[in-house]
């Protein structure tokens, strides 16, 4: 088998203020505060790393393209964050997918997704729906990528 990546390792964000960009993070998506330094911070969302790293020229507005970065959430959980983030983050796009998600902008105009369900139940909702002309490459749900 040739070399491969074995998962995600970090993400790193460009921000303009170091400072905002942690309290976001910290009090709207709960995330623990592991490091930081004048230009940047690390935090723990779940077992994801993810780097705040100042930069003047980070953007101010959304990208307009649909790239983004989705975060699992539990279904009890769903709900209670969802409505924090509604009440304080503008919402870029409404949910079609299978599964309840919310779709939000942090301070620096990155687009974020809260997101519940795995690859296995999207793949599971193509399965139920032979309509939407999703190949699929794994033989059944029981063989995860959760």
């Amino acid at each position: 088998m040739a070399p491969a990546i074995t998962g995600l390792n970090h993400i790193t964000l460009a921000v303009s203020d170091v400072r905002r960009s942690i309290a976001f993070y910290e009090t709207v998506l709960g995330c623990t505060l592991a490091a930081e330094w004048p230009e940047g911070a690390y935090l723990e969302a779940g077992r994801l790393w993810l780097c705040l790293s100042y930069d003047m020229a980070a953007r101010k507005a959304p990208h307009p393209d649909y790239s983004h970065i989705a975060f699992s959430v539990t279904p009890e959980d769903f709900a209670p964050l969802s409505a924090r983030i509604g009440a304080q983050c503008e919402i870029w796009k409404a949910n079609t997918s299978e599964g309840g998600s919310i779709y939000f902008l942090d301070p620096d105009g990155h687009k974020l997704e809260l997101h519940i369900g795995t690859l296995t139940s999207r793949l599971d909702s193509y399965r139920n729906d032979p309509s939407k002309g999703v190949r699929i490459f794994r033989r059944s749900a029981t063989e995860h990528f959760d």
